[in-house]
């Protein structure tokens, strides 16, 4: 009987990961474009940059997903290495670099493709758990029907500090974020089915932060699971005062607090000042709230 190969885990740059899994994984970079200038995201931009740029205001950057022939390039060096490969990207709702990573796989039989229905810190503890699975001698064809279904169960929730970037974006109109920015509203958002959704708006950011708890309270987390906080922009003030304000969730039951600069794509049209979080949860369900006065 022949030995199980090595799984090597692939992501693209929308994935955030903790600090100590980023040499675990390949990386295939999307684009990332302001005016005419065009940049591979992660390797000829940081994070750190593209928010410099970002909170800059010159120019509202744009993002393109990656091609098939990036990713056939990362496909050939796994093969060489004699590996097997797990590919996580990225919901396919989102971007076509799922598309983009089963066209290239077409002719790697070793390869294979999961939509993490997710973005961000969502498919980073998606891709924390993938490298677990592949650090426990789990072949790629399993690690890829493992992640089918734990992918089900995790949970993004994030809060937006501004509606600029969204009209700015086109997802929002421009009366709509002005009146927001009146009166300090703070969208509370999720991914559910692979596209972004609403789940509540309030007033302030300390609302916002309840509202955030209250959505994680109600959907239960597996504190033996993988979990990850995100921010956007230079400045990570705004994710310690919610870890702050949400201590009661982790104490006692997490050593320690992992978080990430949050990528790109999510940081383009969230603007900086958002905050994020990722968890498996344990079944219970996300509920839709109105404004909070």
């Amino acid at each position: 009987m022949s030995a199980v190969k090595k799984t090597q885990i692939i992501i693209d740059s929308t994935t955030d990961l903790a600090e100590s899994f980023r040499d675990k994984v390949m990386v295939v970079p999307l684009i990332v474009s302001f005016g005419e200038k065009e940049y591979l995201d992660g390797v000829e931009l940081t994070r750190e940059d593209f928010y410099r740029k970002l909170e800059s205001g010159d120019v509202f950057p744009k993002t393109s997903q990656a091609s098939p022939a990036v990713f056939e390039n990362v496909y050939r060096e796994v093969r060489e290495k004699g590996m097997d490969g797990v590919v996580i990207t990225l919901s396919s709702d989102l971007s076509g670099t799922y598309q983009s990573a089963c066209i290239a796989a077409a002719d790697f039989p070793e390869i294979h493709v999961v939509d993490s229905k997710n973005v961000a810190v969502g498919a980073g503890i998606l891709t924390e758990y993938a490298v677990s699975c592949a650090e426990r001698g789990m072949s790629a064809e399993q690690i890829a029907e493992e992640l089918e279904e734990k992918k089900k169960d995790v949970c993004l929730i994030a809060m937006l500090d501004t509606l600029e970037y969204l009209w700015k974006g086109g997802r929002l109109s421009r009366t709509a974020a002005v009146a927001g920015g009146i009166l300090n509203i703070k969208p509370v958002i999720t991914i559910r089915d692979g596209a972004v959704t609403i789940l509540g708006k309030a007033r302030g950011a300390k609302k916002a932060n309840n509202l955030l708890v209250e959505q994680i309270t109600l959907n239960g987390l597996q504190y033996n699971m993988p979990v990850l906080l995100g921010y956007t922009g230079t400045s990570d003030e705004l994710l310690q005062n919610y870890i702050s304000d949400s201590k009661a969730l982790w104490e006692g039951h997490l050593d320690k607090l992992e978080s990430s600069q949050i990528c790109t794509v999510i940081g383009t049209h969230a603007g900086p000042g958002a905050v994020a979080v990722a968890f498996f949860k344990s079944g219970q369900q996300t509920v839709e709230h109105g404004t909070e006065g």
